[in-house]
């Protein structure tokens, strides 16, 4: 679905000779001022800049697509990138309520950091192995949405629990599903 809503803003864009890379780089600036800003408690502004640079992370890929500027080296930089995003943001909330004395939100922010980054890294361990893991359905489009609205509805202590238990899920749901790929077979692979 997100490929077919950033379709014609990419073509808009693409007509006007955009790198991609430009945006990818400009998303994780503006990501990590949003960090800044959840890390100082302005979360209902913080949500909605959540959702814009959620919207540049789309954005970079459908671009390249558009513009027939997709090269492996811009798809590397979109994807660490977004890691480095989502981790911003989470760090940015994990120093708010470090600041708060919040132990239960910090608790479920590093759960949510984790499962996160599990969640990315099993896939992208699957494809360098040359199998599929396109599985899950709480990935980061679903992660950034739910997160914006947790913080403009000010309900964060849900969305942390959701995000925390979900995200990790998805990780052991790929993983399981890579294993099944595989018939459980050790052959072939780094056991360390």
């Amino acid at each position: 679905m997100a490929l077919r809503v950033n379709r014609l803003p990419a073509k808009l864009l693409a007509k006007t000779g955009l790198n991609p890379n430009v945006l990818t780089v400009l998303g994780l600036l503006l990501a990590f001022g949003v960090a800044w800003i959840l890390s100082t408690g302005h979360f209902f502004v913080g949500g909605f800049l959540v959702l814009v640079s959620g919207a540049f992370d789309l954005l970079d890929g459908a671009l390249a697509r558009a513009s027939g500027r997709s090269t492996r080296f811009g798809a590397l930089l979109d994807s660490t990138f977004d890691r480095f995003s989502e981790a911003a943001m989470f760090l940015g909330l994990l120093a708010y309520y470090a600041d708060q004395g919040s132990h239960q939100e910090l608790v479920l922010v590093g759960a949510g950091l984790v499962g996160s980054m599990m969640t990315s890294y099993v896939r992208a361990r699957a494809e360098g192995l040359g199998l599929t893991c396109e599985v899950g359905i709480f990935t980061r489009p679903e992660r950034v949405i739910v997160l914006a609205i947790g913080l403009i509805l000010n309900q964060m202590l849900v969305v942390l629990w959701i995000i925390a238990v979900l995200a990790n899920l998805i990780a052991w749901q790929r993983l399981f599903h890579v294993w099944r790929q595989t018939g459980g077979r050790q052959k072939g692979g780094d056991n360390g």
